[in-house]
C-alpha cells in the first residue's frame, strides 16, 4: 500500500477538536464532515487537499477525544497517510480500523523532509508501507508502525468486521468452543 502526493504539514499536538470540530459532529455524512477537515486550523485545507496527499504532523498527533469522525474527516478528504513524530493511541486505533495508515519518522526527518517541501512546494512524496519509507526524488526517510496494523493494511485485511463476515465457518467453531452466559 503506498500513498503518493502533496504533503500538508501540521504543527505538534493536532487534536481531534481541530481535526473535525464539534460543530460538525451531528452529520452521518462522510463528505460532510470532510469538506470541514481541519478548517479552525488551515481554512484552505478542503481546497487544496487532492486524492492521494499525505498529511505530516508532529508529536502527539490525534490528541484530546476519542472522537472517531476525525481520521475519517481526514481520509475521505483524500488523505492517503499520516506521518508524524508521534501518535495518540486511540487515534492510531480509530484511523488503523478504516485503512488509514499512521506511521511515524523522527522529528529530525520531519524536519528535513518539510525543508525540502517549503523550497519546492510541487515536490509529491510516497508514503511506501513495503519499504516503510518516506521519499521524495532528492531524498528518503525510513519510517516505522507496528507489524499488525502494517500487515493487515498492505494485505487489505484491516477490517474485522468484514474479516469475521467473509469467515462465517470460523466464528461458528469459535462460538461452540466458548462458555455459555451465566444467568446468575
Amino acid at each position: 500500500m503506498n500513498a503518493k502526493g502533496f504533503v500538508h504539514k501540521y504543527p505538534d499536538n493536532v487534536d481531534t477538536d481541530v481535526i473535525i470540530p464539534a460543530r460538525y459532529l451531528n452529520t452521518p455524512d462522510a463528505k460532510e464532515l470532510a469538506s470541514h477537515c481541519m478548517e479552525d486550523i488551515d481554512a484552505d485545507f478542503t481546497k487544496k487537499v487532492k486524492d492521494g496527499d499525505i498529511m505530516v504532523g508532529g508529536w502527539n498527533f490525534g490528541c484530546g477525544s476519542s472522537r472517531e469522525h476525525a481520521p475519517q474527516a481526514i481520509k475521505r478528504s483524500g488523505i492517503q497517510a499520516i506521518v508524524a513524530e508521534t501518535f495518540a493511541e486511540i487515534f492510531f486505533g480509530n484511523s488503523s480500523g478504516i485503512g488509514l495508515p499512521c506511521v511515524r519518522a523522527s522529528r529530525e526527518d520531519l524536519l528535513r523532509a518539510m525543508e525540502i517541501t517549503t523550497s519546492d512546494p510541487d515536490t509529491l512524496w510516497t508514503v511506501d508501507l513495503e519499504s516503510m519509507t518516506l521519499s521524495c526524488p532528492e531524498a528518503s526517510f525510513p519510517i516505522t508502525m507496528p507489524a499488525e496494523p502494517r500487515e493487515a493494511l498492505m494485505q487489505g485485511k484491516w477490517d474485522a468486521v468484514v474479516e469475521l463476515m467473509n469467515a462465517p465457518e470460523a466464528v461458528a467453531r469459535l462460538a461452540a468452543t466458548l462458555p455459555a452466559p451465566s444467568s446468575k
